[in-house]
């Protein structure tokens, strides 16, 4: 009798040090977006408890859609490409990039039969691009590039079609664009479905290949300082980790993220073409909020400066705990 009233004040006892335990992590609300490079992101919240979180994610369907939250004090960090987190900043959203977190991830694809094979060859046809985001920067710079001039109106060389990321692969089987400057995976799973063939991956400008960044609120960053560092270390550990076992992260990504309805060829072209990372830099910012300003991406009246808003030192810190500065980034196999 005495062995089972102290085999269950000890079950008790752990319980109740389990529950304390829970209740004692502290909440990051994360902001999200459903494509296979952002998987290392929401990977965040399986490993949250080795650093004393409890990361809730909420996935959004564009990340300048991820502001309006942040604004309402909804969400902690999030997931976005650059260009998003620059317009956000511009109009007052106070929010800190803190990490990169993949770069790449833009192609231009064409019809099969649209007779489009370079830049050049979009004179005359109507290219689709979600308003406002990276792959609308990337197809602005590439169509300057080539001296081509473009409106969302017929009467240019090019006419914009602006459209839903979600909704561009659909247009280019039904044969209402020509093209469209898509994001991964849908780029991907484009060309492997046969409606769709690469024109270019677009990162031959001065933009480079778009960075997409971890931004934390400015309220985040400083009120809760250690939070925000364990918070960047279990970033940089979910990155290292998909970066070290591309099977993990192919699996993660295609069941947990996609629910198997992305396939393996369709991950490791869309990785092969923005592959995971950790890094993100002032200049890579500025160039992109210039790019911005030139082209009217975004609407800032006054833009941000990179170096009021960028902030490594977490980044750098968690790098060096983990030991992670020298890794790198790999595509997967």
């Amino acid at each position: 009798m005495l062995r089972k009233t102290l085999l269950a004040a000890t079950a008790f006892a752990a319980a109740a040090l389990a529950t304390q335990a829970a209740s004692a992590a502290d909440l990051v609300r994360l902001g999200n977006l459903k494509f296979a490079h952002y998987g290392a992101v929401s990977y965040m919240k399986e490993i949250a408890g080795k650093y004393d979180l409890k990361i809730e994610e909420r996935v959004f369907a564009k990340g300048i859609d991820i502001l309006p939250a942040i604004v309402a004090g909804e969400i902690d960090v999030a997931a976005s490409a650059v260009d998003a987190a620059i317009a956000g900043r511009a109009s007052g959203v106070p929010i800190y990039a803190v990490a990169g977190f993949a770069k790449g991830g833009a192609r231009i694809v064409a019809k099969p039969d649209a007779g489009i094979k370079s830049i050049a060859d979009l004179k005359g046809k109507k290219v689709a691009t979600p308003r406002g985001g990276a792959q609308e920067l990337i197809l602005l710079a590439e169509l300057s590039k080539h001296g081509l001039s473009w409106s969302d109106r017929p009467g240019k060389d090019v006419q914009i079609v602006y459209m839903a990321y979600a909704d561009m692969n659909q247009a280019l089987l039904a044969g209402s664009i020509d093209a469209m400057s898509q994001s991964e995976p849908q780029s991907s799973q484009a060309i492997n479905k046969g409606f769709g063939v690469e024109v270019v991956k677009p990162y031959d400008t001065e933009l480079g290949e778009p960075v997409r960044s971890l931004v934390v609120t400015e309220d985040f960053y400083k009120k809760k300082p250690d939070v925000a560092q364990r918070l960047v270390r279990c970033f940089v550990e979910a990155t290292a980790t998909f970066i070290a076992n591309p099977d993990l992260a192919e699996t993660y990504v295609r069941e947990k993220m996609f629910k198997g309805q992305l396939s393996s060829q369709d991950f490791k072209d869309a990785i092969g073409n923005s592959p995971y990372s950790y890094d993100i830099s002032v200049h890579h910012v500025q160039v992109t909020t210039d790019m911005m300003q030139k082209f009217g991406v975004g609407r800032m009246d006054t833009p941000p400066k990179a170096e009021d808003w960028v902030k490594l030192d977490l980044l750098e810190k968690a790098k060096a705990t983990t030991k992670a500065a020298d890794a790198g980034t790999v595509k997967a196999n």
